[in-house]
């Protein structure tokens, strides 16, 4: 048995260099520069609503309409902002990260492609 490879590179160097790539560098710069932002907010949005509830006992309990009161409005709007960070995050994705993370792949394909054909 012989351990050299037939092709160029093994698979995991392969990968290796394509992680040690700009590209690549970019691409995960990208998805951070959402991804943390968007953490944060939500966080501190959330967090907004627990100290509110906890501390501000008063404010959440004031009637909106009926028996609907600050804090159920808070409640569904935390359902709300889960589902718009969701869709934004989907939009962000197929305009900025699939583009670049398609062209990783189909590089990556191509190689592996071009290592099977005889």
């Amino acid at each position: 048995m012989s351990t050299e490879t037939s092709g160029p590179a093994s698979p995991a160097a392969r990968y290796a260099a394509v992680q040690r790539s700009d590209e690549f560098a970019g691409l995960r710069k990208a998805l951070r520069g959402f991804v943390f932002p968007m953490t944060v907010a939500f966080f501190l949005w959330y967090a907004l609503y627990v100290i509110l509830s906890a501390y501000a006992r008063d404010f959440m309990g004031t009637k909106v309409v009926g028996n609907i009161n600050v804090a159920i409005v808070f409640g569904l709007l935390q359902f709300v902002s889960t589902f718009l960070i969701a869709w934004l995050y989907s939009r962000y994705a197929d305009a900025k990260l699939d583009p670049v993370a398609d062209r990783i792949r189909a590089e990556l394909q191509g190689d592996t492609a071009e290592e099977a054909r005889p």
